[in-house]
C-alpha cells in the first residue's frame, strides 16, 4: 500500500508542478505580487496532494511566534518538503538557495521573479557571494520579506546532524532582527532522495525567537542546540507513525 501510494503521489505531485509551471508562464510578465499568488496556489496544491493522495497530514506549532515584521527563519533541513511549505506558512519569504537552481529553465525563472536569495557554493568566491547575499537580504527586508535559510546547507537524515554554516550568523549580525529557529520531522515521511513517501503526520514547530545582539559564537551555539533538541524530540514522536505505515 505504501509503495502504491508513493507512485500515485509522485505522479500527481510532478504532474501538478508541471501544470503550474506551464499554465502560469504568462504571469511571469506581470508584477511580482502575481507570481507570489501563484507560488501560494502551488503550495496549497502540494498540501492537498500530501493529505488526500499520500495520507500525510501536517501539524504546525508555534505560528503565533511569527511577528508581523520581517525576521530570519532558520530551519532544519531534512527533505524537499520544507523547501515547499514555507510559501504556505509565511506571507512572503525570501529563501536562501543554491544559485544553480536559478539556472533551471522555467523553474529558475519563477525563483528569480520571486526575489529569492541565490548563493554560490564556490569557496573561491565565498566572501564576494556573502556580500551579495547581505545586500539582497537588505533589499528583501526593505520590501517586508522575511528571510528563510537552512543553516546546514544540505539535507540530513532525521537521525543525523549536519554542519551548521556561518551564513546564518552573518545574516543575524548584519540585519539585526530576531531569528526564529524551526524544527520538524519531515525526513521521516519524505526522505531525502527517496521515492517512497510515508503517510502519517509531519510536525513543524516555530521555536522561541533569538533576540539580536548576541556574539556570533553564542548565537550559533544557541541556534544549533535549540533546533537539534526539538528536532530529536519531534523525530522520536514521529517514529510511531512511520512504524504503523
Amino acid at each position: 500500500m505504501t509503495w502504491l501510494r508513493s507512485v500515485a503521489f509522485n505522479v500527481v505531485f510532478y504532474g501538478w508542478g508541471t501544470l503550474c509551471t506551464f499554465l502560469f508562464l504568462p504571469v511571469l510578465f506581470l508584477p511580482r505580487p502575481y507570481i507570489l499568488k501563484i507560488a501560494k496556489i502551488w503550495a496549497k496544491g502540494v498540501i492537498w496532494i500530501c493529505e488526500y493522495v499520500l495520507g500525510l497530514q501536517i501539524k504546525i506549532v508555534g505560528k503565533e511566534r511569527l511577528p508581523d515584521t520581517p525576521i530570519i527563519l532558520a530551519s532544519k533541513h531534512q527533505s524537499a518538503w520544507e523547501t515547499l511549505i514555507f510559501h504556505h506558512l509565511v506571507k512572503d519569504p525570501a529563501i536562501v538557495l543554491k544559485k544553480e537552481l536559478t539556472w533551471i529553465p522555467f523553474f529558475g525563472w519563477y525563483l528569480k521573479k520571486l526575489s529569492m536569495l541565490p548563493l554560490s557554493r564556490s569557496k573561491r568566491k565565498g566572501a564576494q557571494e556573502l556580500k551579495k547575499l547581505l545586500q539582497k537580504a537588505d533589499q528583501a527586508m526593505a520590501k517586508g520579506q522575511s528571510i528563510l535559510i537552512f543553516p546546514e546547507g544540505t539535507r540530513s537524515r532525521p537521525d543525523q546532524k549536519g554542519t551548521y554554516h556561518s551564513g546564518v550568523a552573518s545574516l543575524y549580525q548584519h540585519l539585526k532582527v530576531p531569528v526564529i529557529p524551526v524544527a520538524h520531522n519531515a525526513g521521516l515521511f519524505w526522505p531525502r532522495r527517496g521515492f517512497i513517501k510515508y503517510p502519517g503526520r509531519i510536525t513543524l514547530e516555530f521555536l522561541d525567537p533569538i533576540a539580536p545582539g548576541l556574539p556570533r559564537q553564542e548565537f550559533m551555539r544557541i541556534l544549533e542546540n535549540t533546533i537539534e533538541l526539538k528536532t530529536n524530540e519531534l523525530v522520536r514522536e514521529g517514529m510511531t507513525d512511520v512504524s504503523k505505515s
